[in-house]
Formats: structure tokens, C-alpha cells, sequence
């Protein structure tokens, strides 16, 4: 007899926990995701160049809380300061795209 296996994907524990895409409640997290990959891509951009927050934040015109909470999903961010954040502070290129 084979023995039941309690193992799930994370797409169904998403499912679970949100509901299917397109349903308010997933879109919703979805969207709160996406804000906090943006913070975490910045950390680990700033991490790989040797930067503290505060040297980070000299180069590109804010200050170390700013770039704290944007890192931390606490603080929304301009198009036109994480462009400056991205190629000033970081030396990188920042691309967007428009999907629909």
C-alpha cells in the first residue's frame, strides 16, 4: 500500500492561502509580492557591490532610512529615485516592461 504523501507545491499552498489568480484576495498578495522582490533585488544588488545602506544612499542623493524601507517593502519608491537608486547607486540599468 502506498503511503499518502502531505507534500505541496508552493503554487498550491498559495492557492490555499490566497485563492486562484485573478480572485481580489490573490491579486492583492500578488501584488504585495512584487513590491517585496523589488526590495530584496535591491539588498542583494547593494550586498554584491560591498555597500553598506548609508554609502548606498551618499552616492545616489537620499539617506540610509530611505533605502532601509525601501528594502523592507515599508516605503514606496518613485520610478524616477529607483532609476537613480539602480544606475547611480548601484552602477546598474534599470529596465521596465508593461505586460497585458
Amino acid at each position: 500500500m502506498k503511503a499518502k504523501s502531505n507534500t505541496k507545491t508552493l503554487d498550491q499552498l498559495i492557492d490555499e492561502q490566497y485563492g486562484k489568480k485573478g480572485t481580489p484576495k490573490r491579486d492583492k498578495f500578488e501584488k504585495g509580492y512584487k513590491t517585496f522582490k523589488l526590495g530584496a533585488m535591491i539588498h542583494e544588488a547593494r550586498l554584491e557591490k560591498g555597500l553598506t545602506q548609508e554609502q548606498l544612499a551618499v552616492k545616489c542623493g537620499t539617506n540610509k532610512a530611505y533605502i532601509s524601507k525601501v528594502e523592507n517593502d515599508i516605503k514606496d519608491v518613485r520610478i524616477s529615485t529607483l532609476q537613480k537608486i539602480i544606475e547611480v547607486g548601484l552602477g546598474g540599468q534599470l529596465n521596465l516592461s508593461v505586460t497585458l
